[in-house]
């Protein structure tokens, strides 16, 4: 049995117990439809959906990649404290910062080692530690 786009953004959305409203259903379909991780900026999330005939604002797209990392279903990862990108790929990993074309892309980790974190202050934990490695030409 194949597996549909809109299958897989429907589940995804109610293994986070999302409303599955039409906006998101179209938004998480392009997001995970095909089974692959996404790293996505709202602008061009925005223009995917324009692409696949999807009327959604930009707004709509930023407040719900909002609510879907809330959710546990993606990671913001911030560049420049100015530029967001967002991360279906759920598990703890670097990203490479193509700085020529304002590309991101998961990094290997097997040679990343993070030692030494600053203790976290009384009644907080570390929750997650970004690493976000830019890349220009040489």
């Amino acid at each position: 049995m194949q597996v549909t786009a809109q299958k897989r953004g429907t589940d995804w959305l109610a293994g986070a117990g999302l409303r599955p409203t039409r906006q998101r259903l179209a938004l998480a379909a392009l997001l995970v439809g095909d089974g692959e991780n996404r790293h996505v900026t709202a602008e061009s999330l925005h223009a995917l959906s324009a692409e696949a005939g999807e009327k959604v604002s930009l707004a709509t797209v930023y407040n719900t990649l909002r609510a879907f990392c809330e959710a546990g279903l993606m990671n913001e990862v911030v560049v420049d404290g100015s530029k967001s990108y967002f991360d279906t790929r759920m598990d703890d990993h670097p990203h490479f910062y193509w700085e020529d074309s304002h590309a991101l892309t998961d990094a290997p980790t097997e040679a990343l080692r993070i030692e030494g974190l600053p203790e976290a202050p009384a009644g907080m934990q570390v929750s997650r530690v970004d690493v976000v490695i830019r890349l220009k030409r040489a």
